[in-house]
């Protein structure tokens, strides 16, 4: 069998005492280290401050202020994303409607910083789920969805205008392709003149160079031809005539 032994109560007492005091000095040094975090950011020293919000978050994990405040030191220092993971940390601390709205409304003013618009009008949108008077948080959702509207604006421009210089690039290389065969058509009916006005220049000077004394035209030498021609006609005709008539001889002298 077991037995146990009686626990003296007075050790119980100082056990729990010791414990209370042990936590309340590390509340005190949480609260003492996120106080001059906060002094710090008042006074425009992100930097220190961001480290007195980390020494409070050493000392206890669980303290919504230390995530808070680490998100709005971040934020300032302009490290969008650290400072979203410091805001969705103090998220998960609290259950209370309007802290979470706040977050909600930060987290967008980061996501609205880094250009994301769509989600920084999702995380406003859940804000103001939670506390639906908040005007600050009503003008940045009217202000992100005015950017969202000019930037799809000008995304539909941009993508005209590209499609306009595209179009008039195509349009100037076909007329660069016509004007070049404009030119070598231009080029080769100069090139076929040149050589025509050759040819006619030559023949014009064989034409008129002066031609040798014993030669003589192609109609010229026709004319002789045919000339001839009929006188030999001409002679055949007379012998037919004479043809089977005696001939006299004479005397040989």
């Amino acid at each position: 069998m077991f037995r146990f032994k009686n626990i003296n109560i007075l050790t119980i007492m100082i056990a729990v005492t010791l414990l209370f005091v042990s936590q309340e000095v590390i509340a005190q040094s949480v609260r003492s280290f996120v106080n001059d975090g906060v002094d710090l950011y008042k006074a425009g020293k992100y930097s220190d401050a961001e480290v007195k919000f980390k020494k409070a978050e050493e000392k206890d994990a669980k303290n919504f202020n230390s995530y808070f405040n680490l998100g709005d030191a971040l934020y300032k220092q302009g490290r969008y994303d650290d400072a979203i993971k410091a805001y969705q940390n103090s998220l998960a601390l609290t259950k209370d409607d309007l802290l979470k709205a706040k977050i909600y409304h930060n987290i967008g003013n980061a996501l609205l910083k880094k250009k994301k618009l769509k989600e920084s009008i999702g995380s406003y949108i859940q804000s103001l789920k939670l506390n639906p008077k908040d005007l600050d948080t009503k003008y940045n959702l009217s202000y992100a969805l005015k950017q969202m509207k000019q930037n799809k604006k000008k995304n539909k421009n941009n993508k005209k205008n590209k499609n306009n210089k595209n179009k008039k690039n195509k349009n100037k290389q076909k007329q660069n392709k016509n004007d070049k065969n404009k030119k070598k058509k231009q080029d080769q009916k100069q090139n076929q003149n040149k050589k025509q006005n050759e040819k006619q220049k030559q023949d014009k000077k064989k034409q008129q160079q002066p031609k040798p004394k014993n030669q003589i035209s192609k109609a010229e030498a026709r004319r002789i031809l045919n000339a001839l021609k009929n006188n030999e006609k001409k002679l055949q005709k007379k012998l037919r005539k004479k043809k089977g008539k005696v001939v006299k001889k004479g005397k040989d002298w």
